[in-house]
């Protein structure tokens, strides 16, 4: 490989997807702006995946199907169908990771690669990333968009003693000492690598960001009636909806259902249960509508008036956030209400609206209230400051420029 010529990258994402679909596109935007540098790209996916409650492709026979979506190769791999954090979750992971780290396409040496990068959020996709790495003799990158073994501890409840936390932490490590660079997306999980023996010459922080050819025009508008909160994005554990319900129950209660209502794009394992949960507590003000996709999503934010984001109280989150819809949030330019405590905060960062401490759904609705009574400059103003602070620190295109100085830099 010499310097200027075009690299030839393989991306190994479970999760990965188009924006056809819902859900995270971070790996189409930066492998979009790493093409219009004239490099090569392809992304392995899994066909399904919990995000979508379906298929990114359609495969009719056979394990895989290969596809190109703006000039970018995928290719999906074919994998089980499930629903919510069960065995068959476990299995679907599983089978990925064995079917992409034996796939005789990837294992060919006709356009072989001049590097592979490895996700995390299934460490056996990661795992598959590094095997083939070693197979063709070229640098391995592993990107950490979630601690494993740690998110299943602190958000799982899984004893640190369980053989599968056991297996991910052997792996975990062993994915440490053969990576040539570890991206995280995390800004505080710096002091977590290095406990993991990981040496802080390895780390490289590329977070998640914004795809400005997705984004429309922006245009402010004035308050509506009723007043809008909206969220979009996975129905989990993690993401904590039910404080948002409880909220939801204390403004009816002090007279204000009419006035205000909640909205829910996406969907996830906790869906079902939320649902039955705002039943139960009798809350008219709250709809649940289905996923949207990326190129779609922000028509949807559009409408709102605030946008809101809630996550557990864990300890999890000292290592650090990095969350595609606050990006997306500010982009539109909406006034947001965060309720979290972690390492950092792009909310507070960028003044573009309140923070609340999280699972209090009595501090979400009083910071509702207020912004409910904000007039419509303040409310813009908070937008506009999101909007500039994302546009300046997320884009994808200068995420792409940082993530090819380091592709070059390993090869």
């Amino acid at each position: 490989m010499r310097e200027g010529l075009p690299i030839r990258i393989w991306i190994i994402d479970h999760y990965a997807i188009h924006p056809m679909v819902p859900g995270i596109t971070r790996h189409y935007s930066l492998a979009k702006e790493l093409i219009k540098k004239n490099h090569d790209v392809m992304i392995i996916a899994s066909n399904f995946q919990h995000r979508l409650g379906g298929s990114n492709a359609d495969i009719d026979s056979g394990l895989f199907k290969q596809d190109e979506i703006d000039n970018i190769n995928y290719l999906w791999i074919q994998t089980p169908s499930y629903s919510g954090n069960t065995v068959k979750r476990f299995y679907n992971m599983l089978l990925f990771g064995i079917r992409a780290r034996f796939n005789k396409l990837l294992l060919g040496r006709i356009n072989k690669p001049d590097v592979i990068i490895g996700l995390s959020p299934n460490p056996f996709a990661a795992l598959a990333a590094e095997r083939l790495a070693a197979h063709h003799k070229v640098p391995f990158i592993l990107e950490v968009r979630d601690l494993w073994p740690a998110t299943l501890i602190e958000l799982g409840n899984f004893s640190r003693h369980h053989p599968v936390i056991i297996l991910l932490k052997y792996i975990e490590r062993h994915l440490y000492r053969k990576a040539r660079k570890i991206l995280t997306v995390l800004p505080g999980s710096v002091n977590y690598f290095l406990e993991n023996g990981v040496q802080k010459e390895k780390i490289e922080l590329i977070q998640n960001g914004i795809d400005t050819d997705l984004l429309p025009e922006v245009t402010l508008k004035a308050r509506g009636i009723p007043f809008i909160i909206m969220y979009t994005g996975a129905h989990g554990l993690a993401n904590n909806l039910e404080t948002i319900l409880y909220c939801a129950k204390i403004l009816t209660d002090d007279g204000l259902g009419e006035r205000i209502l909640f909205r829910f794009f996406g969907d996830g394992p906790e869906k079902e249960k939320l649902i039955t949960l705002a039943q139960t507590l009798e809350v008219s003000n709250v709809v649940f509508e289905n996923p949207v996709p990326k190129f779609k999503i922000y028509e949807k934010l559009a409408e709102a008036d605030v946008l809101v984001a809630v996550l557990k109280k864990c300890r999890l989150y000292r290592w650090g956030i990095s969350l595609t819809k606050l990006f997306d949030y500010m982009a539109m330019a909406k006034p947001i209400l965060f309720g979290a405590d972690a390492f950092n905060n792009p909310v507070e960062d960028a003044n573009a609206g309140f923070t609340v401490p999280p699972e209090n759904p009595f501090a979400l609705a009083e910071a509702i209230k207020k912004m409910s009574k904000m007039d419509d400059y303040e409310l813009q103003k908070m937008g506009m400051n999101g909007k500039d602070y994302v546009l300046q620190n997320h884009s994808y295109k200068n995420l792409a420029n940082k993530l090819e100085g380091i592709l070059l830099q390993v090869i």
